[in-house]
């Protein structure tokens, strides 16, 4: 009796072993995949002498374009346009662009997830109040 106890015992030491000794640590790494871009469309009117600004939020770090998409009725009046933090009350310019027309990009880089904004403004150019459309595209 013993001796069966014995070679079974052995034998189920043999049959382990090999599954122990298949982890070699050649496994590729899981490397996360970042979340996908979030795009978001704003508009409004600019009136003369006055600026509008959108509050927006980056899940995490990554790059951050702001994209000024139409004006209107006249597409070639020039603009401000700019990327800044969002304190909940007010934007702080970080990266000003004041002679933005239609297809102008204001590009950032936010480090982590935080509260950003963007900003339309007349730099003194807007004879009558404007519509506008931007697209802010962040992580």
């Amino acid at each position: 009796m013993r001796r069966s106890f014995v070679r079974c015992f052995v034998t189920l030491a043999l049959l382990a072993a090999p599954l122990g000794a298949c982890d070699d640590n050649t496994a590729t790494p899981l490397t996360p995949t970042p979340p996908a871009p979030t795009t978001e469309t704003f508009a409004g009117t600019l009136s003369v002498n006055g600026a509008v600004t959108f509050p927006f939020v980056t899940a995490s770090a990554g790059s951050v374009t702001a994209t000024l998409k139409t004006l209107e009725p006249d597409a070639t009046v020039i603009i401000g346009l700019a990327l800044g933090t969002w304190n909940g009350t007010a934007c702080a310019i970080l990266i000003p662009n004041d002679n933005a027309s239609v297809n102008t990009v204001v590009l950032g880089t936010a480090t982590t997830s935080t509260s950003l904004c963007t900003r339309v403004s007349d730099v003194g150019k807007l004879t009558a109040a404007t519509n506008f459309s931007l697209e802010v595209v962040h992580p």
